[in-house]
């Protein structure tokens, strides 16, 4: 169809050939700019347009006409961005969490916001409107829960400004916002302190003792050897400073016994191998003894059990030809096994499970 004028010319409004709904084009402020009525007859399409128009310079003399990118654009070049360049690094279930945090709570607020208007001072309205919106339905959620009885949790608002500050970067690398805002609470209160439990020089020497006797109780070799495995892993941990995670990923390569320059005693050089590569740790002396125990002590053979052999003489099998005991090889784990299970039981065992607030170790 053809194009009709509107206002001697000020506004057109035409239809494209593959939509129904009449668009409208004006220059306003220096720039051609287009608008959708969403309207299918012409003539509530012409009223649309017009009121588009007044609305456009009504912005202008307001001074409040802003041709920068908005928030919701920068939000939608991040959701696109973010899921291909994190691939194989991030869970796709966290992905999914930025997209939902946008659509059912960042988007309402600060979508049609162009992106310099997102100060601190807004961010700290929308902290305020999240405090208190809380018992209302949100429209966006697909969810059908009930509204929630209690506000936001502090690490939930924390995870919304995360996803706020990476949507705000993305404008930055893009070219549309010269600098971060400052996002930070104004009104910051101290998070929660956790201590964690830890053991005085006396409660320390009640746990090893007790790892020690419950060692020489047990009888059976299999017992005895996971036994003394704890033991040593309590004194090995407390003359290393370890981590748990670390000192179960340890190979017996990744440890060597070598002598400290400065006190000329021998000690323990060991490789950490943790999450961000290999660090080195020296022991202090008393490590040395208890890493000779380790290296010494033979893992030994179970015998065929009651369950296997019936197993066996139902299937009519060999008998199993036990072989001698196993000593630990280079690419060995120095701790096998799960000692988390028995050093619990040595926790309760000494009377030490809590500490002196409470506070379960574990």
């Amino acid at each position: 169809m053809p194009t009709v004028e509107l206002l001697g010319g000020k506004i057109q409004i035409y239809q494209r050939g593959n939509s129904r709904f009449w668009q409208a084009r004006a220059s306003v402020g220096g720039k051609q700019r287009q608008y959708s009525t969403k309207q299918e007859i012409q003539d509530l399409a012409a009223k649309a347009a017009e009121s588009w128009y007044f609305k456009l310079h009504g912005q202008q003399r307001a001074g409040v006409l802003n041709d920068r990118p908005t928030f919701k654009k920068a939000a939608e070049q991040f959701l696109k961005e973010y899921g291909v360049i994190t691939e194989g690094e991030r869970s796709e279930k966290w992905t999914e969490s930025h997209a939902i945090r946008l659509r059912v709570h960042l988007l309402p607020f600060f979508g049609s916001l162009p992106l310099d208007k997102v100060t601190p001072g807004k961010v700290q309205e929308y902290r305020v409107h999240r405090m208190t919106s809380y018992a209302e339905p949100n429209p966006h959620s697909r969810g059908q829960h009930k509204p929630k009885a209690k506000p936001p949790a502090r690490s939930t608002l924390h995870d919304e400004v995360v996803t706020l500050r990476m949507v705000l970067k993305t404008a930055i690398r893009h070219g549309w916002l010269e600098h971060l805002p400052d996002l930070t609470p104004p009104y910051r209160t101290q998070g929660k302190i956790v201590h964690r439990p830890w053991f005085s020089p006396d409660e320390y020497k009640q746990l090893y003792e007790a790892a020690r006797a419950y060692a020489r109780e047990q009888v059976r070799a299999h017992y005895k050897w996971n036994a003394e495995q704890v033991y040593d892993f309590v004194l090995f941990m407390a003359n290393t400073g370890l981590r748990p995670d670390e000192a179960f990923n340890l190979q017996h390569r990744d440890v060597v016994i070598a002598q400290d320059d400065g006190s000329k005693q021998e000690i323990l050089e060991i490789e950490v191998r943790g999450k961000r590569g290999v660090g080195h740790c020296k022991s202090m002396p008393g490590a040395v003894r208890v890493y000779q125990r380790l290296l010494a002590r033979a893992k030994p053979v179970q015998a065929e059990s009651r369950r296997e052999r019936q197993r066996r003489r139902r299937v009519g099998g060999d008998v199993p030809v036990l072989s001698g005991p196993e000593y630990p090889k280079p690419t060995d784990l120095v701790f096998p096994g799960n000692h988390i299970k028995l050093f619990n039981n040595l926790l309760e065992r000494a009377g030490l499970k809590l500490d002196r607030d409470g506070k379960a170790r574990t």
